[in-house]
Order: structure tokens, then C-alpha cells, then sequence
């Protein structure tokens, strides 16, 4: 559905993207993740043929952004961060004057704003002035008018800023009900966004693509995926550590901690893939401990988090500020 190849883009010196290259197939939802400036919102601007790229082609379902914008504009829902609202007008009162900006013919105008007022929720504000609705129902009405052309393609940058957590949680799961039937593309910077939503994920940093794919196959190109906590029973803190070396080579050195009631507590790191010492998992720690004589009370894996993939490969200390 979108085909994104070398694209660059330049204002004056500054190239706010870097040869971005990606594809987004059908009903996928993919997540521009990144902070704040690192050209998530350009991006989006180029797909839409609201910017041209300095180099390189975008082709949205088929139709060059460069060739045929307004072609583009006819197959895609845009909503911006800053949604295009009058608030003199009441809700249906907007959607029918987005219908005809869509050039929706007459006789199916109305059929358009209902289905668009029923997928977005919005039947119980219907002939409110979008000025006395709250933030998350202008939120509504802004997928509204993305979606009232019944668009196979979505574009929507940002779309729960500002909300509170009840409003996220609802606009969350109107997108990804939107998503089993549309392409979405959906832009933050908020990890938790692309953990309910996306199916596909595209970090972004300085205008580059950091990487991409499903979030665990990000973290399986990670060094040091893997952390394991363990509290063991049958010996001492000296003597865990010198049986632990007796396990592998784990990516770090492990630590230990005295416990309650003679316990310890066992951390270490694994790398993932390492050939020297292959495959440390659950079963493998056990048969070592039987083989040492010691007890695993608990054992927890713990395995590398979209937040740490986040901080690693843009240096965000706190990527959901």
C-alpha cells in the first residue's frame, strides 16, 4: 500500500530525513516512533503531498506523491496534530461540509456521515458546536473526517496528544479497529502507544531510520536480550558465583545478593545468539542448578523492553515524556 524509497528531505542545510526507505502492506498498523523532532512528522507531510521530498519516491497505494498529489489526497485519511476543527459548527454541521470538500456525491452523503459518526462514537453529540466538546469526542471528530471518504489509507500524527488516560484508552482502541480494515500509519513518542496499537514498528532518530520490523524482532538483533533473576536455596553468595561460572558465558558477569532465610539472589545477562555458549534457557538453568546441588525457589526471564530498545538507539532518557 505505501512504498517509500531513499527519501530525503531538506530545508535550506538542515536534512530533517535522511534516505528513509520502508514498504507498509495492507490492514498493518505501523508506528513511527521516535522523539520529538527526529522527522516523524515530515515524513507524514510527504505522504501526504503536503511536502515534496528533495530526493528519493513515495508511491501510496500505487500513486506517486511527486507525479499526482492530489490522487494521493483522494486515497488517504489525514489527521494532523493540530485537527482542522470549526467550533461554530456543530458535528454534523462539519462532517457534511468535509463531504463535499471530498466531493462525496449528494445522494450518499448522508449514508457517509452516519457510518463515520457510528465507527467513531460520536451518535450522542451529533448536533453539539464542536467548541463544547471535550477534548477526546474532537479527537473523534477529527478520525471522522480522515475516515468519511472511506480512505484505504490512514495517516494520523500524534492523535491521542493532550488526551487524559480515559480518552487514550478510547481512541487507542478506535484505532486499532480501524486497523483491521485500513492501512494505518500512526506517529509518537509514546512507547505505550505502539505496544497497544502497531503491528509493525519504525524508530526513528535525526531523520534515520534507528530500525524496524515487529518489536521482538528488534530486540532479537539486540546484543544482551536477555535478563534472568533467580533465588536460589543450598548456598552462599561466594560460592553461587563460582558454580555460576560453571553455567556459560553470559554477555555480563553475574551478580548475587544475600536473601531472606539464607536465600540468594542470582542476575545475569544473556546475549542472544552467542555461538560460544549457545542457548541459555530455563531448562538449562535448571539441569545446572540440579547439577550443583542448589534449589530455584523463583526464576524470572526477562526480556529486553521497547522502552530499552527505545533509550538504546535514540539516547532518550525518558522516551514517554
Amino acid at each position: 500500500m505505501i512504498a517509500v524509497q531513499g527519501l530525503t528531505k531538506r530545508y535550506g542545510p538542515i536534512e530533517a530525513v535522511k534516505d528513509v526507505s520502508f514498504e507498509v502492506g495492507q490492514d498493518q498498523v505501523l508506528g513511527f516512533l521516535g522523539p520529538n523532532g527526529a522527522g516523524k512528522t515530515t515524513i507524514m507531510k510527504i505522504l501526504t503531498g503536503y511536502h515534496f521530498p528533495s530526493e528519493g519516491t513515495a508511491l501510496v497505494d500505487g500513486v506517486s506523491v511527486q507525479e499526482n498529489p492530489v490522487e494521493v489526497k483522494r486515497r488517504i485519511g489525514y489527521l494532523p496534530e493540530s485537527v482542522p476543527l470549526y467550533g461554530d459548527l456543530t458535528v454534523d454541521e462539519y462532517l457534511s461540509f468535509i463531504a463535499g470538500a471530498r466531493l462525496i456525491p449528494k445522494a450518499e452523503r448522508n449514508q457517509a456521515i452516519e457510518g463515520c459518526l457510528a465507527s467513531c462514537g460520536l451518535e450522542q453529540v451529533v448536533g453539539k458546536r464542536i467548541e463544547t466538546l471535550s477534548k477526546g469526542y474532537k479527537q473523534r471528530v477529527g478520525l471522522a473526517q480522515a475516515i468519511i471518504h472511506d480512505p484505504p489509507i490512514l495517516i494520523l500524527d500524534e492523535p491521542t496528544t493532550g488526551l487524559d488516560p480515559n480518552q487514550i484508552i478510547e481512541i487507542r482502541s478506535l484505532i486499532k479497529e480501524l486497523g483491521k480494515r485500513k492501512t494505518v500509519i500512526l506517529s509518537t513518542h509514546i512507547l505505550q502507544e505502539v505496544e497497544a496499537i502497531c503491528s509493525q514498528v519504525l524508530i526513528i532518530n535525526e531523520g534515520r531510520i534507528a530500525a524496524q520490523g515487529r518489536p521482538e524482532e528488534i530486540a532479537g538483533t539486540m546484543k544482551g536480550t536477555d535478563t534472568w533473576e533467580l533465588t536460589l536455596k543450598g548456598a552462599d553468595v561466594p560460592g553461587v558465583l563460582e558454580r555460576f561460572s560453571r553455567l556459560g558465558e553470559p554477555s555480563q558477569p553475574g551478580t548475587a545478593e544475600p536473601g531472606p532465610d539464607g536465600r540468594v539472589m542470582l542476575s545475569f545477562s544473556v546475549m542472544s545468539g552467542d555461538t560460544r555458549t549457545g542457548v541459555i534457557d530455563g531448562e538449562r538453568i535448571f539441569d545446572w542448578a540440579v547439577s550443583e546441588g542448589l534449589k530455584i525457589l523463583s526464576m524470572n526471564q526477562k526480556k529486553i523492553s521497547l522502552e530499552d530498545i527505545f533509550v538504546k538507539l535514540t539516547g532518550e532518557e525518558d522516551p514517554a515524556s
